[in-house]
């Protein structure tokens, strides 16, 4: 058996994500379960908070791994960091606000090798210097969660599901933010347009992220309750496409040119719908007006499969793991 590679992941010890209590767990269990059971990893946990002395780490470690890329998951100073000779492979969160958030000046701060995240590479480098090395890694979907799903016959058909943030639904708030409050990609109504045109039709269930008891696990168990979800982001895919798919949700998400969401691998009709500003109303009216047709069963066992083959945290892994073998081996 090859020589396990030693990771040493820092993150910032009261980082309410990394404590498996908080309103979304995608990112605790990918950290904290799915990487420890990764027979080529041997992973070590350094909570810190202000400051983490990396001199501790010195011929212990293959590998640094953080959290984030800013001091807000990650501890703010990482003493001794330009001494070691131990490659940084760091998570990004969002990209748009790199510069209002200043994350680019972490790239030195850390020592910062590599990054990765969901994001497509296109709005990657949108915001980040093109010399830094990115990856797209799809994590998110811890398996054991969604082994034991609702049957699809079982399951509410008269409405579709909307979950997650959106932008206000009145015009007044929508014109305020859009050009006086905020700019540019900061806007919610710039993320989540097409989202919020849906949550206004009457055959959508809507709920905001923490108005309902399914937060933390329970999340997977709101999703079964549904036969179709709407999965909307308008700049690029997120967690939610593939957590849908792999609750057995017949999922309608929205797919452009500008979000890239076809990084996914998803194909339209086959393993989910695809919808648009031009066509949302259409697509989901189809399947209102024609619910039992076995046809969106298939669909949605199809996405199912899918998603639980090429997009949980375990392929997520062997992604990130060979990452770290470009530095190591």
């Amino acid at each position: 058996m090859s020589k396990k590679i030693r990771v040493a992941f820092i993150y910032k010890a009261s980082n309410p994500y990394m404590s498996g209590k908080a309103w979304a767990t995608t990112y605790y269990h990918f950290f904290m379960n799915t990487l420890k059971r990764h027979p080529e990893l041997e992973v070590s946990y350094f909570p810190a908070e202000e400051k983490f002395d990396t001199s501790q780490l010195k011929n212990n470690f293959d590998i640094i791994l953080l959290w984030e890329n800013h001091p807000w998951g990650s501890p703010d100073e990482l003493v001794g960091i330009q001494n070691l000779d131990i490659p940084v492979i760091c998570r990004i969160n969002d990209a748009h606000d790199a510069i209002s958030k200043g994350k680019i000046q972490y790239h030195e701060k850390y020592k910062i090798n590599h990054y990765f995240g969901y994001l497509p590479e296109s709005f990657f480098y949108k915001y980040y210097p093109k010399n830094f090395k990115y990856k797209v890694i799809i994590y998110g979907v811890e398996p054991s969660l969604y082994e034991n799903i609702t049957p699809f016959s079982q399951r509410i058909k008269n409405k579709i599901l909307c979950s997650g943030a959106a932008a206000s639904t009145k015009l007044s708030a929508q014109v305020f933010e859009r050009f006086m409050r905020f700019r540019g990609e900061m806007s919610l109504y710039k993320h989540y347009k097409l989202r919020t045109m849906c949550i206004k039709l009457p055959y959508v269930d809507y709920t905001t992220t923490l108005q309902h008891e399914y937060v933390n696990d329970k999340y997977p168990l709101l999703l079964m309750k549904y036969a179709s979800s709407i999965a909307a982001h308008s700049l690029y895919p997120v967690i939610k496409y593939w957590e849908n798919t792999a609750a057995g949700c017949l999922t309608f998400m929205e797919v452009t040119e500008k979000n890239r969401a076809d990084i996914l691998g998803f194909k339209d009709g086959e393993n989910a719908i695809f919808i648009n500003e031009n066509n949302y109303k259409k697509k989901l009216e189809e399947f209102i007006n024609d619910s039992d047709n076995p046809k969106w069963e298939e669909i949605a066992r199809a996405g199912r499969e899918y998603t639980m083959k090429n997009l949980t945290n375990d392929t997520a892994v062997e992604s990130l793991v060979s990452i770290m073998k470009e530095f190591v081996h």
